[in-house]
C-alpha cells in the first residue's frame, strides 16, 4: 500500500525505495528527516503554486539536496549544494534516468539556497526550493493547513528542536571550507557560528581586483 502523509503520496518506485534506504542508511537521522520534510513540504507548495513536479524526480531532489553537509558525500573544495546535486545526478545515471531528468534533479539540489530564481524554472526545481524554504525559513506557512503541517512533523520530526540541529549541521558541514560560501547565504551561518570568520566582501573583490583604476 502506498503510503501517504498529508495528502501526499511518498513513491514506491524502486527508484524511490533505493533512494530512501540509501539516505536512510547514509546520513543522520536530522538530515534524513528534513529531507522527507522537504519533499512533503515541496509538494504542499507545489499545489498552492499551481506546478506540477514530477514525483519521483522531486522526491530524489530532496532526499539528496543536503547530503553535501554529512560523510561520506561532504567535499572539501567546492559548495556542499554541488556535492549533493553531483551524488542525485549520479544515483539517477545509475539508474538509468535520461541525463535531461537528472540535469533537472541536480539544478534543483543546486539551486536551493538560492532565493527567487529556482520559481522562474522547471516545477522540481521550484518545488525543491519550496519546501526547503517553507522547513528551514518557515516561509508560505500559510499555504498549508496546520492539519497538514502536523501530519508532516509528527511522521518526520524533529520539531521544535530542528531550528539549532540544522545551524549546526551547516555549520559542521562547510566551516572546513570557508571559501565555497562566498555569495552565498552560508557565509551567514559561518559568521553568527565561526569565531574569527569574515565573509568576502563582493566591494573588496572588486576594489583589489587585478584591474588598474
Amino acid at each position: 500500500m502506498t503510503e501517504k502523509i498529508a495528502g501526499i503520496e511518498i513513491p514506491d518506485s524502486k527508484l524511490a525505495q533505493d533512494a530512501t534506504e540509501l539516505i536512510r542508511d547514509t546520513t543522520p537521522p536530522l538530515i534524513f528527516h528534513h529531507s522527507r520534510r522537504v519533499y512533503l513540504f515541496g509538494s504542499l507548495q507545489a499545489r498552492a503554486l499551481g506546478i506540477r513536479p514530477d514525483p519521483e524526480l522531486l522526491y530524489v531532489a530532496a532526499l539528496f539536496h543536503d547530503t553535501g553537509l554529512v560523510p561520506p558525500y561532504r567535499s572539501d573544495d567546492q559548495r556542499f549544494e554541488m556535492d549533493g546535486a553531483d551524488q542525485a545526478r549520479a544515483f539517477l545515471l545509475s539508474h538509468d534516468i535520461p541525463a535531461g531528468d537528472a540535469d533537472t534533479v541536480w539544478t534543483a539540489v543546486a539551486l536551493h539556497t538560492t532565493p527567487e530564481v529556482p520559481y522562474k524554472m522547471a516545477p522540481e526545481i521550484a518545488a525543491t526550493t519550496a519546501g526547503v524554504e517553507t522547513d528551514v525559513l518557515g516561509l508560505r506557512l500559510a499555504n498549508i493547513s496546520r492539519t497538514e503541517i502536523d501530519e508532516v512533523t509528527a511522521a518526520h520530526p524533529p520539531r521544535p528542536d530542528f531550528k539549532q540541529q540544522i545551524l549546526q549541521a551547516f555549520t559542521d558541514g562547510f566551516k572546513h571550507r570557508p571559501d565555497t560560501t562566498f555569495g552565498t547565504v552560508n557565509a551567514d551561518v559561518l559568521e553568527h557560528f565561526v569565531p574569527g570568520f569574515r565573509r568576502t566582501d563582493f566591494v573588496e573583490v572588486i576594489q583589489n581586483s587585478a584591474w588598474p583604476e
